[in-house]
């Protein structure tokens, strides 16, 4: 475990770190998993030690996940429809599952990314016992 305190000046670079999150690896060292299962991240890494339990990506992947599978399945969608006019039973067949797959494919790389992005700008939430009492 690191000492927040002792590495505060410390620069972290964003791009090996959004590089990483890409990969659903640790920020810091790149080697250990991020996520636990297929969205949960890791209280801590398993091989450098850095503690992930504060970062929260909450509704953010998803958002982001909706807006490029959108922009990349709707002109597919209507392109092929414009050439080659098939029913609309095999269209919307291939379509949905190509969709799910893409979602299903990009929303845990996308988690990794924001979550390497709040670690390298040391953005995060409060972790347990964290709370302030005002």
């Amino acid at each position: 475990m690191t000492d927040p305190l002792l590495d505060e000046d410390e620069d972290r670079p964003v791009w090996p770190a959004i590089r990483n999150g890409w990969r659903r690896r640790c920020p810091n060292c790149g080697s250990g998993p991020l996520l636990r299962g297929y969205l949960k991240v890791r209280d801590l890494c398993p091989v450098c030690g850095e503690e992930l339990f504060h970062q929260r990506a909450d509704d953010g992947p998803a958002y982001m996940t909706i807006l490029i599978v959108g922009h990349l399945m709707a002109p597919a969608l209507y392109a092929v429809f414009e050439a080659y006019r098939p029913d609309p039973l095999v269209l919307a067949s291939i379509f949905c599952a190509g969709t799910v797959a893409l979602s299903l494919f990009l929303l845990p790389r996308l988690k990794g990314v924001l979550i390497a992005i709040q670690w390298a700008k040391r953005m995060h939430g409060f972790g347990a016992g964290d709370v302030e009492v005002v």
